[in-house]
């Protein structure tokens, strides 16, 4: 855990929120890229006012944390405007989450919901690798045992591959593997970045969040239209708000442990919708990768005060034997 001094229930609570809004996201997504009858959007739009709403309610949710529109001023000038080495740290995962987050909709046009969902928890080992590499952890052999599980899930759910039958728009599955792989990539190094340097200092998350959408709309200005698109805006805004919450007071592997259930509901929603046809393979590996969820989120068990406790009774056994 992350070390926060709250409850279970709020952890509990974030946890729950985060699975509903990701599970709504990607059906919400893929619908609007395939069954949707109205123009379709540039994803470079959505993102960017993904972005603004993030400020937004980040910007509230300071402002309550501070108390008063004095202190908020204050800490908006401490941190964002006399803070450029700040920004420029968080500049890094808001790039990052600009890619993926672009990946997404590509991957999306072009796979369904329930394939994806089973398919993007390949971020799971990627985050697991730079957990290792940056943060300097070590995972349990149960956690690698689930990893290699959660890989063998996802093959099996790509080997033969469940269909839709109500989408309108042609598609390529070959691209939207690769949009994922690119997506998987970028959500392990921006995930494990931003819990570093959330944890690194004391600052408020939500001064953290503020400097990073600031620096993610930058980016997205680069490249923004003039089309606009609401509901999966806000979707994704409260979504990533709820992310970074777990983040701070979880942590990466935690935020992994929820996909599990955001995978069974967008595959129900998938059949409903999409009328998506499950297969044999599909469901066996959608298991699996569950599975492997909950192995992974197991609390490792301390061997260090199992190695000591064994030093100790064998120097007691020595003790009697003298």
């Amino acid at each position: 855990m992350g070390g926060e001094n709250v409850s279970v229930i709020f952890k509990v609570y974030c946890l729950t929120v985060m699975t509903l809004v990701a599970a709504a996201y990607t059906v919400a997504l893929r619908y609007t890229r395939t069954i949707s009858t109205g123009d379709l959007y540039f994803s470079t739009t959505a993102v960017c006012i993904t972005e603004i709403i993030k400020l937004i309610l980040s910007l509230g949710m300071l402002s309550k944390e501070t108390g008063s529109p004095v202190r908020l001023k204050n800490a908006i000038v401490e941190h964002v405007f006399c803070s450029p080495k700040e920004l420029l740290k968080l500049s890094v995962p808001s790039i990052v989450y600009a890619v993926q987050n672009n990946m997404a909709f590509l991957a999306l046009s072009n796979l369904d919901a329930a394939v994806y969902q089973v398919t993007y928890q390949l971020k799971i080992p990627c985050t697991a690798l730079c957990t290792v590499f940056m943060l300097s952890r070590s995972l349990s052999r149960l956690q690698w045992f689930s990893v290699f599980t959660l890989c063998g899930g996802v093959t099996l759910v790509q080997w033969k591959p469940a269909e839709a039958t109500k989408v309108q728009i042609e598609q390529n599955p070959f691209v939207g593997f690769v949009a994922i792989a690119i997506a998987v990539l970028c959500s392990g190094f921006a995930g494990v970045y931003f819990e570093k340097v959330l944890k690194s200092s004391n600052t408020s998350l939500w001064v953290r969040n503020i400097q990073m959408y600031l620096s993610g709309i930058v980016v997205t200005l680069i490249v923004f239209k003039l089309t606009l698109l609401f509901v999966l805006p806000v979707l994704a805004s409260v979504g990533g708000l709820y992310t970074s919450v777990v983040v701070k007071y979880t942590d990466n592997i935690m935020k992994g442990f929820s996909a599990a259930a955001a995978i069974v509901l967008s595959t129900v929603a998938s059949v409903i919708l999409f009328g998506l046809q499950i297969t044999t393979s599909f469901a066996s590996g959608a298991i699996l990768v569950c599975v492997s969820i909950y192995l992974y989120g197991l609390p490792k068990q301390d061997t260090s005060t199992l190695s000591r406790e064994d030093t100790d009774r064998e120097s007691k056994q020595r003790l009697i034997n003298v």
